[in-house]
């Protein structure tokens, strides 16, 4: 995000990540890519350790009371470590944000301030083998109430950190029979060390190695009644709050992830000699990196808008669905967006961009899951659709719009306007 739109202390925290990015060891990156480090618990020592973690969270509970803007500010910051570690950082608030918002006091205490500390690194455990994009259609995950505990029967699988998360936030079906699904889905949270709870599958990705994405089954897990986020049946309310910082930081690092790519070609543009002049003197390479930078400043426009609508819904003055709107926007442009500029960034570089002597190819595979995780671009448009004609629907839309319609001609010619 560019500075000029950022207050002093959002300005402060971009800068305290961009710090802490430069920091992170070049051999921990081969290390992941090599696939020597099955779950990068040093990288969660080191943001921790740093105070980077959870900045959204109060200060009792180790975070720093930061805005939404701030927050992404410093995601897309992260993002130029790649998609791996980006999201790994991410998991922090996205889990943090339903204890943070319906948890008890006692949860917070726990987790809120096990995730800030590095004590405690959750991760989501929500898509499961019958349903990813349809998760609530098809979710089969129950949890049946027994005495003060649930007994927790069903699968997730792509979890993210699942190789060494210490805690899982998760949902399950505890009312089978209502009338409709979303009335009838909790979230819990999940502690890795309960019998019943077993990691079952480490997943081969094409990118973003090293995250311990896994497969887990529970088997009549038996989760303390306590853990129970918010109220019984309410899960679908969380989830969609939950979604925000999910897709929110998925944008935000996306921004990150294309200005890397883009930065390492520019550079090699600078460098590289054809034809008897360097490569950015050509029109096919200059025009490329025009459009790559045109397009990565929308992308972190709508960003910053869709993060600005986040901070004025903490203050009661848009509703969730407008922010769902705009960070579903936020999240397929950043992302397709982020999927152009890296493969434009390789073909700038030409074949040298193909090997692994440049990350160019890391990033370039690691941002495909991009257009995947948090929702695929297919459902964050559907979202977008569904809002927009929501709002288009109601009782207020027109009412301080100029009615272009009248602007024609034959405007009066209703029996010209026929529509069945």
């Amino acid at each position: 995000m560019e500075d000029f739109l950022l207050t002093e202390e959002e300005k402060r925290i971009k800068y305290l990540l961009r710090e802490t990015v430069k920091s992170v060891p070049h051999d921990l990156l081969r290390k992941l890519e090599r696939e020597e480090v099955a779950f990068p618990r040093e990288f969660i020592d080191h943001v921790t350790g740093r105070g980077t973690v959870g900045l959204r969270f109060p200060e009792r509970y180790g975070g720093k009371d930061a805005s939404w803007v701030a927050e992404m500010s410093g995601v897309e910051e992260m993002g130029y470590l790649g998609f791996t570690l980006s999201c790994m950082y991410s998991l922090g608030t996205i889990v943090g944000e339903p204890i943070h918002r319906f948890g008890t006091g006692e949860q917070k205490d726990t987790y809120l301030k096990g995730i800030t500390s590095g004590k405690k690194y959750g991760a989501e455990a929500i898509t499961e083998p019958s349903g990813g994009s349809d998760l609530f259609g098809m979710m089969k995950s129950r949890a049946i109430k027994s005495g003060n505990k649930f007994v927790l029967n069903g699968q997730k699988r792509f979890i993210v950190g699942g190789k060494g998360a210490d805690f899982f936030v998760t949902y399950a079906i505890t009312d089978p029979d209502a009338k409709s699904k979303t009335k009838g889905i909790s979230a819990f949270i999940v502690d890795r060390d309960i019998p019943g709870l077993k990691v079952e599958t480490i997943y081969g990705l094409m990118g973003n190695k090293g995250g311990g994405t896994a497969r887990i089954i529970f088997k009549d897990a038996e989760i303390p009644e306590e853990n129970i986020i918010g109220g019984i049946n309410e899960g679908y309310d969380i989830f969609n709050r939950m979604m925000v910082p999910e897709r929110l930081t998925t944008a935000a690092g996306s921004l990150g992830v294309s200005m890397a790519a883009l930065e390492v070609a520019t550079s090699y543009a600078l460098k590289r000699q054809a034809f008897g002049h360097k490569l950015v003197e050509h029109e096919g390479i200059s025009f490329k990196l025009s459009e790559s930078l045109t397009l990565l400043q929308s992308a972190s426009s709508l960003v910053f808008t869709a993060s600005k609508a986040a901070d004025l819904f903490e203050q009661g003055k848009v509703d969730l669905p407008y922010v769902r709107k705009l960070v579903s926007m936020a999240k397929l442009h950043s992302t397709e967006a982020m999927w152009k500029i890296v493969n434009d960034s390789m073909q700038m570089m030409g074949g040298i961009g193909y090997t692994t002597v440049y990350p160019i190819e890391r990033l370039l595979r690691d941002s495909r899951l991009g257009l995947i995780w948090t929702g695929t671009s297919e459902v964050m448009k559907m979202i977008i659709q569904h809002e927009f004609l929501r709002e288009f629907g109601s009782g207020t839309y027109f009412a301080t719009k100029r009615d272009v319609e009248k602007d024609a001609l034959d405007f009066r010619l209703d029996e010209e306007k026929v529509f069945t």
